[in-house]
């Protein structure tokens, strides 16, 4: 939902200066999303660029069949590089976001965006900042799907994903995780049994813990 306009920034005073922590205040809103809410999908106008107050946010490729391939997670202090690209370009979504958990977001009229390039320093970091950071995470997504096993891959996957939501127990189903390594369920549910095996991991229903020596 859309709420009132946001009345803290203390995430993003390290990052900004007062002058522009201000103008966010004045000129943004707050969007409260629950886990499992599409923020954007693919096609989709981009109307506002997302900082994230808190929670976790989870941006996709989908593919011409339909399927669903994680690209990166977005944490609490980050915005999405890709929605930073189309709004300078003027160009619609080609990735889709989610939240991964309940999530706040801080929403900037995107109209802003080019304005705030020229006006801000600590924004014009900001953004260049996490362009480069989105653009070295996908390299080396692509080196791991060009050059990594898929057991290496999984491995990868669980500790980011532990990483990013603080928490060494993920609520995951194997068919979610093939979906998003782009292979089958059996395959992950295979790897995941040799992994407990290996006292690596322990599975339950829906959900994965992992080991302290993963």
């Amino acid at each position: 939902m859309i709420g009132q306009p946001l009345n803290h920034l203390q995430i993003f005073s390290g990052l900004f200066e007062p002058a522009l922590l201000a103008e966010i205040e004045q000129k943004s809103m707050i969007m409260e999303v629950k886990s499992g809410d599409t923020l954007l999908n693919v096609g989709q106008t981009i109307r506002a660029v997302p900082l994230l107050v808190s929670g976790v946010v989870k941006v996709s490729r989908i593919t011409d069949d339909g399927q669903e391939l994680l690209l990166y997670y977005v944490k609490e202090g980050e915005s999405c590089a890709m929605t930073f690209n189309c709004c300078m370009l003027a160009r619609q979504s080609v990735i889709k976001g989610a939240a991964e958990e309940d999530s706040v977001l801080v929403c900037i009229p995107a109209q802003l965006m080019e304005e705030w390039m020229v006006k801000y320093p600590s924004w014009k970091k900001y953004v260049m900042s996490t362009i480069l950071g989105r653009f070295t995470e996908l390299i080396k997504s692509i080196d791991e799907v060009a050059f990594k096993k898929m057991d290496e891959r999984l491995l990868n996957y669980l500790k980011e994903k532990s990483r990013v939501t603080g928490s060494s127990v993920l609520h995951l189903t194997h068919q979610q995780i093939g979906d998003e390594l782009g292979t089958n369920r059996v395959v992950i549910s295979r790897l995941l049994k040799k992994m407990e095996n290996d006292k690596k991991l322990l599975i339950y229903n829906k959900q994965i813990k992992l080991l302290r020596d993963l």
